[in-house]
């Protein structure tokens, strides 16, 4: 009886793993490390992580190494005896009382740098208001007239219907991919003040090295700069839980050259509504855009 419920419990297990593999989710490269990223914070980040990664290996190798020597050496069929005393060493308790101290002012140094370095938004180039919504992003270029609203592109939207009939892996970039894309120049320190409009989100963008709340009433910033030879589509997520169509709030920047971002940021200037007032570096609460921009046609397709 026991087999025979054994055997039912075993093909009900492979049906359900076989059915949550064919669900469609958004594909992402799938690796075991983080990435360094395309900009120097990212790149400073991921040296901080392998950093920590390594002492824990280091310490692992240590600490386990005395554990099994310590098995081995002194077991019992060797005639090892329990040492029933446990006299200090204060010799060994000044070592591993330092030792311990010194590691943790190695990791604490670099890690304070770092800190400092991401939240120093100070010389920007370029300002940009990044506002959460349910469920879409918008993008606000301060000092110009330039909003985007960015949501979820059509073919994706479609195709998580359910009954569409649309193979989800046939669509590029699934759940991934938005309308109007953020279009950022490279080589620029970009300054980007993140507030939500409504509930909390979350701006994250692995490449960049951000991941900041969007708070309704509060304003995040951070700040990226985007080396010269990284042009190209990098992609994000909502990362906070903001209700039911969280998981449908991606984030893309399209990161050009210079040129090709200034000749964008004109065409878009002149494709916006008449009466549409440049945004001040004064940030408040903003109120929803009740227009959608044009699609930034004139912007190049950079390789992703």
């Amino acid at each position: 009886m026991i087999k025979r419920n054994g055997h039912w419990l075993m093909v009900a297990l492979t049906g359900l793993v076989a059915a949550v593999a064919r669900v469609p989710v958004a594909h992402a490269a799938w690796t075991l490390n983080l990435t360094p990223g395309v900009d120097a914070v990212s790149r400073d980040i991921y040296g901080l992580h392998m950093l920590m990664f390594w002492w824990c290996v280091g310490i692992a190798v240590v600490v386990f190494g005395f554990i099994i020597y310590s098995l081995v050496r002194f077991r019992h069929s060797k005639g090892a005896v329990a040492d029933t005393q446990l006299l200090h060493n204060t010799r060994v308790e000044i070592v591993w009382t330092l030792l311990p101290a010194l590691i943790l002012v190695s990791m604490a140094v670099p890690a304070a740098r770092v800190l400092v370095e991401a939240e120093d938004t100070s010389g920007s180039q370029l300002e940009i208001r990044v506002t959460g919504y349910q469920w879409r992003w918008v993008y606000q270029y301060v000092g110009t007239n330039v909003t985007l609203i960015s949501s979820l592109d059509r073919d994706s939207d479609q195709a998580r219907q359910l009954d569409s009939g649309i193979d989800p892996f046939s669509v590029p970039n699934y759940l991934l991919n938005v309308d109007h894309p953020l279009v950022v120049p490279a080589g620029v320190k970009v300054r980007v003040l993140i507030t939500g409009g409504d509930v909390i989100h979350s701006w994250w963008l692995p490449a960049f090295g951000i991941k900041k709340d969007a708070i309704p009433g509060y304003i995040n910033e951070a700040w990226f700069a985007v080396d010269p030879d990284k042009l190209g589509t990098y992609r994000g997520q909502c990362a906070e839980l903001c209700g039911r169509d969280h998981g449908f709030m991606p984030i893309v920047v399209q990161v050009v050259s210079q040129q090709d971002f200034q000749q964008w940021l004109k065409a878009q200037e002149a494709a916006m509504p008449p009466g549409s007032a440049p945004l001040t570096p004064e940030v408040g609460q903003p109120p929803l855009p009740t227009y959608a921009p044009p699609s930034p046609t004139t912007a190049p397709s950079p390789t992703t």
